[in-house]
């Protein structure tokens, strides 16, 4: 038996984050992973979709400025673009990662851990204790909904999606959140013919004018959408995949990938040998400790809390401040519904905090307040096209508890909103907060002089 003072299972970007920052401030530490160091988001997530989704992005938007717009009369060079991808995500080979733990003294011990005891973590035949702690971040897995066929087709999740090496000439995808819409945009841009079953629509979970807008732009790219009838059955052969709708439709593509949502991989891990619950998403506290169990902790998808890869890092610090002794201040903790966002199509989505929709379910009574993203002099000289920023202000406390941002390269954006919500400033105070000329920054001027401020 091996022992350590903190055992980490799942060297994603949580447990990367974890394991390293108890390593630095002195305790033996020994990460288990059983697949990729980096985890989904370095290979088959962000990284990659990201990497695909650019460059139509950016030609998009250089068509749009004149001057600019007569020079790019070509399209996308779609082997150089995979090519860049395959790039950034080292070839699927995590030799890459791997200096970033030793170089800290963090000990890879690779295979699947699952706990086999108080403080123990089995991998094959070896037994890892822990003398402090043992921090779970197992991550999510993508889910296959119950579809008449679904398992002889051979469907894309989205870890196929974002490292094909073929361009398929013809695409369906089943679901409309994050993944379907992104992947529907870099698809297309790249020559497929896409074929988006939306169900409830667009990016359901996000602003209502959201997600009509990224259905307008993949309209006009050519995707074609469907949304009210869900698949009810799948077949593959000689033509390709047919999926058959509720009303009795059929859509014929080479390809299908489902994008419907992620379930935790919680099953495997031991956790009832512990007396925790071993399926779904594991519950904790506002220190990510499991309840009962002082020394488990679970960060990441694991827990439920907020699926975002920024978040689990920030969970880490959280989980490693309770094992060193040096807890953060948790009065404001920035996960759960409002943890911020970032959806990569064409618009670009950025959001922290509420909806208007999650407001009014929380009970908070709220002004909305909308402005144009592109309404001002930044914006008639970037490319951007169409784009709405929304603001919630609380009546009561007269803070900022929403932001939605849609528009050409609004990522960057987010974190403004992101400060003054989770700093609840004031908007009063917030007014002083002058943005530089000729920005679309400005659009937060916009915002007071709507409040009459």
């Amino acid at each position: 038996m091996q022992s350590y003072d903190v055992v980490v299972v799942g060297a994603g970007p949580g447990g990367e984050v974890a394991a390293g920052k108890l390593a630095e401030a002195g305790l033996s530490v020994a990460i288990v992973e059983g697949d990729k160091v980096g985890g989904e988001c370095s290979f088959y997530a962000c990284i990659p979709s990201k990497a695909l989704l650019r460059p139509g992005e950016l030609l998009e938007e250089v068509r749009h400025v004149p001057g600019a717009a007569e020079a790019a009369t070509g399209s996308l060079d779609v082997p150089a673009v995979l090519g860049h991808r395959d790039e950034l995500i080292g070839h699927l080979d995590d030799a890459g990662q791997v200096p970033w733990l030793t170089d800290r003294g963090v000990t890879l011990v690779r295979g699947w851990g699952k706990l086999v005891g108080e403080r123990q973590v089995a991998v094959g035949d070896e037994v890892l204790e822990a003398r402090k702690a043992v921090i779970l971040a197992g991550g999510t897995r993508a889910a296959l909904p119950d579809i008449d066929g679904i398992d002889d087709v051979n469907p894309w999740t989205n870890r196929e999606a974002t490292t094909a090496q073929e361009i398929p000439a013809s695409l369906v995808i089943v679901g409309a959140g994050v993944v379907g819409s992104e992947m529907a945009q870099a698809y297309v841009s790249l020559g497929a013919r896409v074929t988006l079953l939306a169900g409830r629509g667009v990016l359901p979970r996000e602003e209502d004018f959201a997600g009509q807008q990224v259905a307008e732009r993949l309209a006009e790219q050519g995707v074609d959408i469907r949304t009210g009838s869900r698949p009810t059955a799948v077949r593959r052969d000689d033509s390709g995949v047919t999926v058959t709708l509720g009303d009795g439709s059929t859509v014929t593509a080479d390809q299908i990938l489902i994008a419907t949502g992620r379930t935790p991989q919680a099953v495997d891990l031991g956790l009832e040998v512990v007396g925790v619950k071993s399926e779904g998403f594991v519950e904790v506290d506002a220190h990510m400790r499991v309840p009962g169990q002082d020394w488990l902790y679970v960060i990441g998808d694991l827990n439920g809390r907020a699926l975002f890869t920024h978040m689990a890092k920030y969970q880490a610090a959280i989980a490693s401040g309770e094992i060193l002794g040096k807890p953060m201040v948790a009065e404001h903790m920035a996960d759960g519904p409002g943890a911020p966002r970032v959806i990569f199509t064409s618009p670009q989505v950025a959001a922290v905090g509420h909806t208007t929709t999650s407001a009014e379910e929380a009970g908070l009574r709220v002004r909305v307040v909308d402005v144009g993203t592109e309404a001002n002099a930044g914006g008639s000289y970037s490319g951007g096209g169409v784009g709405t920023a929304r603001f919630l202000v609380d009546d009561q406390r007269n803070v900022l508890v929403g932001v939605t941002i849609t528009g050409t390269a609004v990522a960057e954006f987010l974190q403004a909103a992101t400060i003054a919500i989770v700093g609840e400033v004031p908007v009063t105070r917030l007014r002083h907060a002058i943005p530089s000329f000729p920005t679309r920054s400005e659009l937060w001027l916009y915002f007071f002089n709507e409040l009459g401020i």
